[in-house]
């Protein structure tokens, strides 16, 4: 992610984890995403990252996103190094 780049919040990440959590088997590539959340592609790749390093959601070697199994942790994003204001500066 760029220095730039403007990081996804609370509510869009609350959002896209909870869509998983309704929906487990939900498979979506980043093209999906984008279409379903009616994201660009910087914020949608963004958030998906977040969740992927937060454990709400996994990432497999084709590049799809799903539900992680064990250790779903959906308030850890708040303790995410990239949440910081520093670390865009």
């Amino acid at each position: 992610m760029s220095a730039t780049a403007v990081l996804p919040d609370d509510a869009l990440l609350r959002r896209i984890c909870g869509e998983y959590r309704e929906m487990p088997a939900l498979r979506l590539t980043l093209a999906q995403a984008q279409r379903l959340w009616s994201l660009d592609r910087e914020t949608c790749a963004a958030a998906l990252e977040v969740l992927v390093e937060t454990r709400c959601l996994r990432k497999t070697p084709e590049g799809v996103y799903i539900k992680a199994g064990v250790g779903d942790d959906v308030s850890a994003w708040r303790r995410h190094p990239r949440q910081t204001p520093a670390t865009i500066a």
